[in-house]
């Protein structure tokens, strides 16, 4: 089973970023120690420490007795509650690898990331968006994913007592081998990112490069022992993952979760239950922003939000601070780097807003020439960044060619974006070498939509590009070509991947429809020109 290398795993031991506890021996302790106290807190209720370590102890049980090997995959696909985390931490204590899939993914995705991980089983509640999940895993397998088993939890996880279904029947609970448990270096957790082409990559996490985060986070965000987190971000990915799943736990502190986001409720809970710690994308701090103005609520208990994924717009975060008193901060990096550079409560407003932070010295943070890939680091001009250091992850699983990718020859774990890096040390993202859409937060590889959009009958040409917008920052935008005598509406074309499985998040909700897309001299889709036609039509309001 994967691991870190043991040359790494002792010098960040010996630095003091690694440790030898495990999540699980957090949550145990926290259990012991304050079993009473809120874990998680969502409108209809709370959850213990204590509930939430006896429901991953019985969900454990249940899939120790599934005939399963140490090291073996199994798909999550679970609601943004509190069910989610006891099945992670349920399958850390059995021994098994979690793939984490949002729950938003279409039958497509899942059956793509089920399949590349290997999963043998799958957990699910019994329905999603009001449809029975057992179709959905009779499609997984269908596309000859040969997942065993499909465990059922409970819509609360099993915190309540209903029993866990395992293929329909109540589900018996195996020996479970302490010694089984993951340690903090080993592979505990596979997730999606958006690759530039095709269908997403799994990303391989150990424990230690979250715990390692949460000492950076503890930097930036001077954390006390009083704190209560509120994280709208998905629990597999992360953002969600440092924000739900590890700093609160090894804080002890309890995190306020919503399963669907909305920002009415989101302010009814912050001013309920007295938030200290909001975390979020920059689309929704707007529309949260936007729903105060409307009814305003005291949001005075706020000290400091995260938020990131994108870039974070000046004015509505000025804006933001002003109206809560609370500092805007950012870490960037990515899901497989974690963070290049991160800003504080200390740094001026401008430095914070305007740039995405210093760089953190102990990831050796580099800069190589987009062109030649020369070292450039110190030399003043724009370049491609990478960073080599204890937060960032093992690499892709089962991709050796994304990996080459993703690694310089000599080890630097490398981004997707354009940086400049000041002399002070502060960090500022100037443009992409990735054709990504990043759509309130989330990376959409345009190349991948261009695919599932080029299906259609009716469609010649695709070229998919960001449409500028005020609250998600960018919105999907699809410029076809048809093919002689067709005609296409959005409505149709969004019926047409809906009906393939495509996951909402791909679906254009911009569709121009041109005679003839602009070409370069090589003869390519000249996107330059498309990326100033969107950017003029926003502006104009056109294309409804």
């Amino acid at each position: 089973m994967p691991r870190a290398d043991p040359q790494l795993v002792e010098r960040y031991r010996a630095s003091g970023w690694w440790g030898e506890r495990s999540l699980g021996d957090v949550l145990a302790d926290n259990a012991s120690r304050r079993g009473a106290e809120s874990a998680f807190v969502s409108a209809h209720g709370s959850v213990s420490w204590s509930q939430l370590d006896s429901a991953a102890t019985a969900l454990a049980e249940v899939l120790a007795g599934l005939g399963l090997y140490r090291g073996d995959r199994v798909a999550v696909l679970l609601p943004d509650t509190a069910v989610v985390h006891v099945a992670l931490h349920a399958l850390a204590r059995a021994g098994l690898v979690a793939m984490g899939i949002g729950i938003r993914a279409g039958d497509a995705e899942v059956a793509h990331l089920a399949g590349r991980a290997g999963a043998r089983a799958i957990i699910t509640v019994a329905e999603r968006r009001g449809r029975s999940t057992a179709d959905l895993v009779d499609g997984v397998r269908a596309a000859r994913v040969p997942l065993e088993h499909h465990v059922v939890l409970p819509d609360d996880g099993g915190l309540g007592g209903a029993p866990i279904l395992v293929d329909g029947e109540p589900g018996r609970a195996g020996v479970l081998d302490p010694g089984s448990a993951l340690g903090p270096d080993e592979l505990f957790l596979l997730n999606s990112t958006s690759g530039t082409t095709g269908l997403p990559k799994c990303v391989m996490h150990t424990q230690n490069r979250w715990i390692a985060y949460h000492r950076l986070a503890m930097v930036a965000g001077g954390f006390g022992a009083d704190e209560i987190f509120m994280s709208l971000l998905p629990a597999p990915f992360g953002f969600g993952l440092w924000t739900r799943h590890f700093t609160p736990a090894l804080l002890a502190c309890p995190t306020v979760v919503m399963d669907r986001f909305d920002a009415h409720g989101a302010l009814d809970l912050i001013e309920r239950e007295k938030v200290t710690v909001l975390c979020c994308v920059s689309t929704q701090f707007i529309m949260l922003l936007n729903a105060q103005a409307e009814r305003a609520r005291d949001l005075s208990s706020l000290r400091c939000m995260f938020t990131g994924g994108e870039a974070v717009p000046y004015e509505r975060a000025a804006e933001f601070e002003a109206a809560t008193g609370a500092a805007v901060l950012q870490f960037y990096g990515s899901n497989e780097t974690g963070a290049l550079s991160f800003t504080t409560a200390s740094d001026a407003r401008d430095q914070r807003l305007r740039t995405a932070g210093r760089v953190i010295d102990v990831m050796e943070v580099r800069l190589f020439d987009v062109e030649t890939g020369a070292d450039i680091t110190g030399s003043g001009r724009p370049g491609r960044p990478a960073c080599r250091g204890p937060v960032t992850c093992l690499g892709y699983w089962a991709d050796e060619g994304a990996n080459k990718a993703l690694l310089t020859d000599d080890g630097w774990m490398l981004m997707g974006d354009i940086v400049e890096i000041d002399r002070d040390g502060y960090l500022t993202v100037v443009g992409r070498t990735s054709d990504f859409i990043i759509r309130g937060g989330k990376n959409i590889s345009a190349p991948a939509v261009e695919a599932e959009v080029g299906g259609h009958p009716a469609v010649a040409v695709v070229a998919a590009v960001a449409w500028p917008d005020p609250v998600f920052g960018e919105r999907v935008c699809a410029y076809v070509e048809l093919r002689a005598g067709c005609t296409l509406t959005l409505d149709d074309l969004v019926a047409h991947l809906a009906a393939r499985g495509v996951s909402p998040e791909w679906f254009p909700e911009k569709l121009v429809v041109l005679d003839e897309l602009p070409r370069s001299s090589g003869g390519k889709v000249a996107k330059g020109e498309l990326h100033t036609d969107a950017e003029r039509r926003a502006a104009a309001g056109g294309v409804s």
